[in-house]
């Protein structure tokens, strides 16, 4: 997260409340990082497990896209295709001659359909709009380690950011990250973009919680400017080995004293919680790769990334996901390098591409930074399919988040989490026109089914979608 852009108003509007392991390859020379599953804090003392997800899936109804331009997510294209829906899962993706009987027809002839867009790395409901300081809740930066602490528990339903990104980016599942001021940041918490009066009825059902790091300016800025140890990039190093040296102490004891910061990074240890590291060199990343062999983790997403292009043979040996933007460079020294073909280069490496947001307005347009990206590499003569790209935002987040045998591609059997564009999704004049979450449709353009936060109410722009 870039700390000065958390200072900066954001124009939005829009949440909302509507009626109604083994790694496994996943792109040639990637690999899914490989976890047991949802990971699970110790049962409370009523014996359930705490904040468990209670989210149900709006009611739907069978349907049919039919003659569409269909990106399955996985990297293959169909024309003319059909995409079939029906209790909540993806029945069948093909061509014309898929049976639509017993399904309501919807003619997308000329349009485009996508898996739903994932973002790996948003603020959302941490740094929710308005953005005013009483709802500045996502660095608790008060110590350079606090992974006791859990996004999900300064995460605002209301959030106008949630229905913005739903209506005008098509997204449909989100990463909510603490921020970077920490080294260890605390827990991120995996979203439903749906509309709920709690967070624990937007927890993605089965996700598995990460573990937000950083290394570089941040954290020795935030704490070098108290005096206080990080103040350089060894100091950054030091007290994160000690920290994990400390916590593999605990992982290899009895565990049954409960401390909250050694049972997230224990689950990081046994391969539960997944690792999200916010750095921006490439000699920082290759430092964490070996730091991660040392303590006996693993990395599943470097995020922003910037300098991923020099180091992407690393990055895909070790099966390491590279979160970027397309084109954010020079806000800061660390930022200095970074250069709009980075995506090009990785994915030329066979390493794993994944466009993130980290803002409440780049979230709504995440299939326009993937464009950009894509140009810039088509620039230098390294020319990526259409839909491939929309692998950027789709698979590749959703394997990183460890969801993708749950989401992130239109394949029998998993969530109906789509979205219908009215044109190509790589190009700057297409939007969503409807958008299915569990095979639910919670936007349409064209009857205005649009959800408003009880925030909203009442406003000037209430449920605008532009």
């Amino acid at each position: 997260m870039l700390m000065s852009r958390r200072l900066a108003p954001v124009l939005l509007a829009a949440v909302a409340l509507l009626p109604a392991c083994t790694a496994v390859p996943s792109e040639r020379g990637t690999e899914r990082p490989a976890t047991a599953g949802a990971s699970r804090a110790p049962l409370g003392a009523d014996g359930r497990q705490p904040y468990a997800s209670t989210y149900r899936a709006y009611p739907g109804t069978p349907t049919a896209l039919v003659g569409a331009t269909v990106f399955d997510g996985t990297g293959r294209r169909i024309d003319n295709g059909t995409v079939l829906l029906r209790e909540g899962k993806v029945v069948a993706v093909g061509d014309a001659t898929l049976s639509t009987a017993g399904y309501e027809r919807i003619d997308a002839a000329g349009k485009f359909v996508t898996p739903g867009i994932i973002d790996i790395h948003s603020h959302l409901g941490n740094y929710p709009s308005p953005a005013v300081e009483a709802h500045s809740d996502g660095n608790e930066a008060t110590d350079p380690t606090t992974p006791e602490v859990w996004a999900e528990h300064s995460v605002w339903p209301q959030d106008p950011g949630f229905s913005r990104a739903l209506a005008n980016g098509g997204v449909t599942a989100l990463q909510i990250l603490p921020g970077s001021a920490n080294l260890s940041g605390g827990r991120s918490v995996t979203l439903k973009n749906v509309p709920a009066r709690t967070v624990q009825a937007m927890k993605f059902p089965g996700a598995p919680y990460g573990l937000k790091m950083a290394c570089g300016e941040n954290p020795k800025r935030v704490y070098g400017s108290r005096g206080r140890m990080p103040s350089t990039r060894m100091g950054n190093m030091a007290v994160n080995r000690q920290t994990w040296l400390d916590a593999r102490e605990f992982a290899d004891g009895d565990r049954k004293k409960r401390n909250l910061a050694n049972e997230t990074l224990a689950g990081v240890l046994d391969g539960e919680i997944l690792l999200h590291n916010h750095c921006y060199r490439a000699d920082e990343m290759a430092f964490v790769i070996d730091m991660a062999k040392e303590m006996g983790y693993r990395v599943a997403a470097f995020h922003h990334a910037v300098e991923a292009y020099k180091i992407g043979d690393l990055l895909r040996d070790n099966g390491i996901c590279s979160a970027i933007w397309a084109d954010w460079y020079g806000f800061k020294m660390e930022s200095y390098d970074a250069i709009p073909e980075n995506a090009a280069f990785l994915q030329r490496e066979g390493a794993c591409v994944v466009i993130h947001s980290d803002d409440p307005n780049g979230i709504q347009r995440l299939n326009q930074e993937a464009a950009k990206a894509q140009a810039a590499g088509r620039r230098v003569g390294i020319d990526i399919p259409d839909a491939q790209v929309i692998r950027w935002i789709t698979l590749n987040a959703a394997t990183a988040m460890g969801i993708d045998r749950m989401t992130g591609s239109l394949e029998p059997g998993k969530m109906a989490d789509v979205v219908l564009w009215n044109g190509n999704p790589l190009s700057v004049y297409s939007r969503p026109e409807k958008v299915w979450i569990d095979g639910a449709l919670m936007y349409d353009a064209l009857t205005r089914r649009r959800p408003v936060s009880d925030f909203e109410l009442g406003q000037p722009g209430e449920g605008d979608a532009k």
